[in-house]
């Protein structure tokens, strides 16, 4: 019973004993022990613990963002009466230069909290980049930038071990879902407001910085309704920054989480089609256009109507690409055409304009070329777009012999061209960052991954442990009473024996010892006959054998193995002149016919498996050969004739060494 307990213990202390293990791996003992010396270095967050536990958003504060999500052009004008209305006219008609605006932010913002001044200022932000108003609150939105970030412990800060020690989550301490979403927001519009100053590399690590917030506090299955509206927006501004700077691939993985995401929960109807079509002109850009081509028509069949512009851009591109595949230009210039008339602006038409001349351009038909391309560079406000149309007049003027012209454009790229080393650098900046954001992001996931392993195996080894127990104690239980019943059975043996010796006793002193005792000498001359007829065959066995071993056969078989001392690591062909030849095997079995034919018909008859391979390497082994000795003789591989030994055994039932079982059999 001791021993059971100590089993059932070792169950229960397994799936610790694995948990820890599995764990280990994730914690630097190194770490560790500098984290546990700084304990007393390390400062608690610098933030009043009245503002973080009291203080919330005001409910027309809420109310306001809640519209935000639906209507922003609302929500902005609700949010107005928050600020004075110097500074409301002066964010309204002159949204970019609110020097005056900034100067007195701090006295518009009608709120009495701090909290709700840094919401209120933030909701301004977000509504201002929704309704297309340059960010004219920026240094407020700094301000609660920092003071969300102060409710939430972000990414790179380590709890404090004081904390840890004392048993408490630091999370339930500082921050809440509401808190860590308006954190994220903070951080994307901040980035919104670098991009808005061409400060690219500061915008791109904004968004990231948003998105570790929202992944290092919320599970997939939290990131639903307004968080994956978010979350679509964050990846369509990092996709569409990389896709800028022509970073085809960081781009593609932008786009598909911004798919995913739309697919949970659409910032619009246009969400999804829009998102396939944005990747699909990244696998424009790098040269794989059936890739394109297919992006391309999942977006159109995903378009929920017709009779919009993203409807026209995707056709346009798509008859693009389907010219550049095919080079069948009227079908597509007809579908470029058709979408050109169906422009709403000036803007757009003139972009369809661009792709209609290009693909002039590319048939050689320069005539129409210039009846399309002139109008974009004389009136597009898009600089890259006229970029691409320059250098194609440039060329058709050339061609044409039109120096003026052809200068002129050379003139304009000159003036609007990039050198690229700029550019060059911002790509390398951005590629790293996002690189960085890339590797954190696995690594978090590995460790989730992880943990989720660590739960599936306690969920499967603690149950099996209990189960294991239990039946350990059913067990134990179970022979506790098979023993109580064994004990109780040779008790009443013993008993029995002792009143049938006490009966003897009483049939002897009653006159019936002297038949007792003639039985007893008439049990003991059978015993002796037997014994008599045992020790017979066993000296007629031993004779026998004796005969077999001196058989000629026998005795050359003996003196060769005795000779060449044979070995089981040497190739049994070496031993090729020493073998058995078919006569000499024959003369074998002969023998053991001749001189044990009883031993031969038993195991002939108890073991009909037996094949006659296995029953001459019986024979040899009758004569103390081992492995070695029958693969020389027999020229078989060692480990053939090792295999059939065991087989031999098996079907036998040898307990010992096959010499002695067979030997054993010699006695029967």
């Amino acid at each position: 019973m001791c021993r059971n307990v100590r089993h059932i213990v070792l169950l229960f202390l397994l799936p610790f004993a694995l948990l820890c293990a599995c764990q280990r791996h994730d914690t630097d003992p190194v770490e560790t022990r500098r984290a546990m010396s700084r304990i007393e270095q390390v400062p608690e967050p610098a933030v009043p613990e009245a503002h973080r536990r009291v203080e919330g958003p005001s409910p027309e504060l809420s109310a306001i963002d809640s519209l935000m999500w639906h209507q922003p052009d609302s929500a902005l004008a609700c949010l107005i009466p928050y600020f004075d209305t110097c500074c409301r006219d002066a964010m309204i008609a002159s949204p970019d230069d609110a020097t005056d605006f900034q100067k007195r932010r701090m006295q518009c913002v009608s709120t009495t909290t701090t909290f709700n001044r840094h919401y209120a200022n933030l909701l301004l932000a977000e509504l201002l980049y929704k309704n297309d108003y340059a960010q004219t609150n920026r240094p407020a939105l700094l301000q609660a930038v920092a003071y969300f970030d102060s409710l939430t412990f972000t990414l790179n800060d380590t709890p404090s071990p004081k904390r840890l020690i004392a048993g408490t989550d630091p999370l339930s301490l500082t921050r809440n879902d509401n808190n860590v979403f308006l954190t994220a927001r903070a951080h994307y519009i901040h980035g919104v407001g670098y991009y808005e100053r061409d400060s690219i590399v500061p915008a791109c690590a904004e968004y990231l910085k948003a998105l570790e917030v929202m992944e290092s506090r919320f599970d997939e299955k939290d990131l639903v309704g307004k968080k994956a509206r978010f979350m679509t927006y964050i990846y369509n501004r990092l996709g569409d920054m990389f896709s800028e700077q022509y970073m085809t691939e960081p781009s593609i993985d932008c786009y598909r989480h911004s798919y995913d995401y739309s697919v949970i929960s659409s910032i619009s109807s246009y969400s999804v089609s829009n998102a396939l079509y944005r990747i699909g002109k990244q696998y424009n850009k790098k040269g794989d256009k059936d890739s394109a081509d297919y992006y391309y028509t999942q977006a159109l069949v995903n378009m929920p109507d017709s009779t919009n512009l993203y409807y026209r851009d995707m056709v346009s591109t798509k008859a693009l690409l389907s010219y550049q595949m095919t080079h069948q230009a009227e079908i597509s210039l007809d579908q470029l055409k058709q979408m050109a008339t169906l422009a709403e602006d000036d803007d757009e038409r003139l972009t369809r304009y661009m792709v209609i001349g290009n693909i002039f351009f590319e048939e050689g038909m320069y005539d129409s070329a210039l009846l399309y391309l002139e109008p974009v560079l004389e009136n597009k406000r898009n600089r890259f777009l006229q970029i691409r149309v320059a250098n194609y007049l440039r060329i058709i003027y050339d061609s044409l012999g039109n120096k003026e012209k052809s200068n002129e454009c050379l003139h304009y790229l000159a003036l609007h061209n990039e050198t690229g080393a700029e550019n060059s650098a911002m790509v390398s900046q951005l590629s790293e960052i996002y690189k960085t954001y890339k590797s954190r992001k696995q690594e978090k996931e590995a460790v989730a991954k992880r943990e989720v392993a660590v739960k599936k195996v306690l969920g499967i080894v603690i149950p099996m442990a209990v189960i294991l127990a239990l039946a350990i104690i059913v067990m134990a239980k179970w022979r506790s009473k098979k023993l109580l019943k064994e004990q109780r059975e040779e008790s009443d043996r013993v008993l029995g024996e002792k009143e049938q010796q006490h009966r003897m006793q009483q049939a002897a002193l009653s006159g019936r010892l002297k038949r007792s005792n003639e039985e007893l000498r008439d049990i003991s001359k059978q015993l002796e006959q037997s014994l008599s007829k045992n020790a017979l065959y066993e000296s007629d066995a031993s004779n026998d054998y004796a005969a077999f071993i001196n058989d000629p056969i026998c005795k050359h078989i003996v003196g060769v193995v005795h000779t060449q001392q044979f070995k089981s690591k040497m190739d049994y062909l070496i031993y090729k002149d020493d073998a058995l030849s078919k006569e000499q095997l024959l003369d074998l079995r002969n023998a053991v016919q001749k001189h044990l034919p009883r031993f031969v018909s038993q195991i002939r008859r108890q073991y009909p498996k037996l094949t006659d391979n296995d029953m001459d390497c019986c024979y040899l082994v009758l004569l103390g050969l081992n492995e070695a000795d029958i693969s020389a003789l027999m020229q078989r591989a060692y480990t053939t004739v090792c295999d059939r030994s065991r087989k031999i055994s098996r079907i036998i039932g040898a307990h010992d060494s096959l010499y002695h079982a067979l030997h054993n059999m010699l006695k029967e």
